[in-house]
């Protein structure tokens, strides 16, 4: 099956008494987990080619199949519809409407999903922002481990540092159990991410504690470096889960029959 088809496709712009050709006589097509570009100067057709390939306009003449289906013929609330469920866009400039909070232009594309609650639109929204959050620390934890290394880094041996990590280590995960229960018995996954992301926390004051204790011990300052580029991949991991809306622990019916929660990552 092919992902994008384009039979025969021509398209003109009328400006005044003038017809412009923008396109003529395209046929293409994208197999499945391609990675295609398209190249050329400036004036050659290139915007006007992948507005039509995503559904932004429509052809003078010919076919453009998606996923198989034809979609020459639709409607704008049909292709709204089709890009909001089937296709991505990554555009040079953020296009973010400065009127709308971050969660809310995270929000708008849903608005065209309509078989999606406001609760649904809320909870996806609640899993976007979280993957971002997980992304933002694994970026961070990575930039400054590397940074650690590359530099050799010691980190001075601290009591207070030490004390802090290890009432953290013990803290953090009672807090992580309590919200991922709680987001399990109110059915909200966005609350199941959020708990993994405490959890994760956890992981990152133990990488700090072994750091300190193993450097005042043994001199071993490398060492919660390369445990901090773990946790970093565990991070990238649960974000990606965190914005494909998976999560262990998959919330519960809000029921009071609901089956008791078997998943290791729930004890």
């Amino acid at each position: 099956m092919k992902v994008v088809r384009i039979d025969h496709v021509y398209k003109d712009y009328q400006l005044g008494e003038q017809k412009v050709q923008a396109l003529k006589d395209i046929t293409l097509a994208f197999d499945p987990g391609v990675f295609l570009a398209i190249a050329g100067p400036s004036g050659s057709g290139k915007t006007t080619l992948l507005n039509l390939i995503g559904c932004i306009d429509t052809p003078s003449s010919g076919k453009i199949y998606i996923n198989e289906k034809d979609v020459s013929g639709r409607t704008p609330n049909q292709l709204a519809d089709l890009r909001a469920r089937t296709i991505g866009f990554i555009f040079q400039t953020f296009n973010l409407l400065p009127v709308l909070s971050a969660a809310e232009n995270v929000e708008y594309p849903l608005l065209h999903r309509r078989d999606m609650s406001v609760a649904e639109r809320r909870e996806r929204v609640a899993l976007r922002l979280i993957a971002c959050s997980f992304f933002g620390l694994a970026a961070f934890v990575s930039v400054d481990a590397l940074r650690n290394l590359a530099t050799g880094a010691v980190a001075q041996h601290s009591t207070v540092g030490i004390a802090l990590a290890c009432v953290s280590v013990v803290l953090m995960p009672l807090l992580s159990y309590a919200e991922r229960r709680a987001g399990r018995e109110l059915g909200s996954r966005s609350a199941v991410a959020d708990s993994k992301q405490t959890l994760l926390c956890t992981y990152l004051s133990a990488v700090l504690l072994i750091g300190l204790v193993t450097n005042s011990a043994f001199g071993w300052w490398w060492a919660d470096s390369l445990a901090a580029l773990v946790i970093a991949s565990v991070a990238v991991k649960e974000g990606v889960d965190a914005w494909r809306g998976d999560a262990c622990c998959a919330p519960l019916p809000v029921t009071s029959e609901a089956a008791p929660c078997t998943e290791d990552c729930c004890r």
